[in-house]
Formats: C-alpha cells, structure tokens, sequence
C-alpha cells in the first residue's frame, strides 16, 4: 500500500512582504515606487536628526576647511564650470603667475625658487622669510616689497617640495625628515650669501616649525626673530590637515586636494582669497603629484609631539628675549 506522506501548509509570507507573480508587474512598479519613497523620507528623517543632534551640526570630514565664514563663502567656481575646460586648460591660463620677484637658484643638488627684493647694499640688513605648509613663499610678496622700500636686503624661499622648487622623491636624494630640511637650508643660505647675523622671519606649520628649529640651533646667526602662527608650547593645537593626512588611504586622497592650500589659508584667516590668488596656491598641486606626496612624506616623517617640546623648551632658556 502506497504511503502517503503529509504535507505541510504553505508558509506565510511575511508581514509587509508581497510576493508577485510576472503578470502582476504594475503592482510590483506601484509598490517598489512606494518602498522607495518611504525609504527616502526615512533617511531624509534620520540625516536631520543626526545634524539636529545636542544642537550641532553632522560630522563634516573636510571641515577644517569650511568652518568659518570666509571659507564658506570662497567656494571658487566660475558661473559657468565649463567655460573653464580642462586641468590643462587652466595650467596655461595660471602657469606663470606668483612667481614675483622670483628666480631659481641651485643649492646642495636641488632647484629652489627664491624669490628677493632690495640688494646687498641695503642699509637695514638682510631678511629672510620661511613659510609654512602647505603654502609657498608667495605669501610674503607684498611685505618683501614694503621693507626692500624700508631699505631691508630680503630673500623667501620655497622650502624642497613646496612651490615652484624642486619636489624630489622620497628616497631619491631627500627623505623629507626635519635633518634633511635643516641642511638643505644651510647650503641655500651659503648660495645666497646670506651673512650673520640676518632677521628671520617664520610662519605655520611643519616646515614652519623647521624654521624655529634651525634658529634654535644657530642662535648666533640671528638678529631678531619673527613668528607668526607657529606653534611654540606643547599645548598648542595641530590643524586638522596634518591628522588627516596620517590616516592611511585618508591622507593619499586628500594630499592631491589642490584646493587645499587656499582653503587652509582661509580657515585661519579673516579674509578670502581673490580667484588670481588661489589660482597661484593651486599651481603646483595641478601641475602634478609631486608637491603632495611631498606634503604627505614631511608630515607622516615629522614628530610633532617632540618638536613643540624642543621649540617650548628652547624658548624657556632665555636664549631669545620674547617682546
């Protein structure tokens, strides 16, 4: 006798699940139609209350950026983006400014770009002015104007890759470490003639921060030292910029940003930058690669932590009387 086997009812479906057969394919289009909707009111819902969240608004990752209002309101796109075509298009529009008073000079095996004002009869003595990163020595433009006309012999170089001087790779001659930057200094200041004692003049971070240090290992060689924006104690805060770029995968992408300078400069500043003044600051991060994975060597080499002591420490001694 044959057996027969009991069967079991068909499961349910479950609640809110609509199970369609090929001839239903309107209904299927209505409620795929409606799912969607709820699912984009439902995210809509959740992005406001995460921005709404204790009063503060979502986490911005490239807010180092934006987070005033100069920045803000700097965004630097034309009316039409089109119009201004390609990354080679823009090159040949922009490729010779910034380069004031500039030339380039060879030292210790390198290319810099220095740029001078005044001459070696000037009366007041000789200046020299360091930037920071991830900026160039186009920022001291107009005051090396202003003090060549108060009778100062001044010279601004862009430090080894940064600006318009040469940007070697890492382990082809130049490693990016803080020795290596204090010695390529070095010889540039015997290329150039710089006698001692001679004003120096810093700002910013990182190579910046190299600036003070050579100073505070050659005392004897200068007259009088200038810091703008510097870090000099241990409790001094470190832009976002350079955390960002220790973040593996993180600092590749945003090293190549090259919009990052100009926004830099607007986050700790009161004014926006004019587009034909951006455009110089971009100049070297559209021309290539090099100028970021240069950035990104020098601050993934760079001990932050024991340089704000050494620069804390140095001053501590007396050896500069702060006025």
């Amino acid at each position: 006798m044959p057996l027969s086997l009991p069967t079991s009812p068909p499961t349910p479906a479950p609640r809110n699940l609509h199970i369609f057969s090929s001839a239903s394919s309107s209904h299927f289009t209505t409620t795929r139609f409606l799912a969607n909707k709820r699912l984009r009111t439902t995210i809509s819902i959740v992005a406001k209350a995460s921005e709404e969240e204790d009063g503060k608004p979502a986490f911005n990752p490239f807010g180092f950026v934006t987070d005033n209002p100069s920045s803000r309101s700097a965004i630097q796109l034309p009316e039409s983006p089109a119009e201004d075509g390609n990354v080679g298009q823009m090159l040949y529009r922009i490729e010779d400014k910034g380069k004031e008073y500039g030339s380039y000079i060879k030292a210790g095996g390198f290319r810099w770009f220095v740029r001078e004002t005044g001459s070696t009869e000037s009366r007041r003595g000789t200046i020299v002015f360091l930037h920071g990163a991830p900026t160039q020595s186009y920022s001291y433009r107009v005051v090396m104007s202003q003090m060549a006309d108060a009778g100062f012999h001044c010279f601004a170089p862009d430090w080894i890759g940064f600006g318009f001087s040469d940007k070697p790779q890492a382990g082809y001659g130049f490693d990016y470490t803080e020795k290596e930057f204090h010695e390529a200094l070095d010889k540039l200041l015997d290329v150039l003639g710089v006698a001692s004692p001679f004003f120096l003049v810093v700002q910013g971070f990182l190579v910046g921060s190299y600036g003070l240090t050579w100073a505070l290992n050659n005392p004897s060689r200068i007259s009088k030292l200038g810091i703008m924006n510097t870090q000099l104690t241990v409790s001094s805060p470190l832009p976002g910029l350079f955390n960002n770029l220790r973040i593996p995968f993180l600092g590749e992408f945003t090293c190549q940003n090259a919009i990052m300078a100009e926004r830099f400069i607007e986050a700790g500043s009161p004014y926006v930058l004019k587009l034909e003044k951006a455009d110089v600051y971009r100049l070297p991060y559209l021309s290539g690669s090099g100028p970021g994975f240069a950035l990104l060597e020098a601050t993934k080499k760079a001990n932050f932590n024991d340089i704000k002591s050494r620069i804390s420490a140095g001053f501590a001694t007396g050896r500069y009387r702060i006025t």
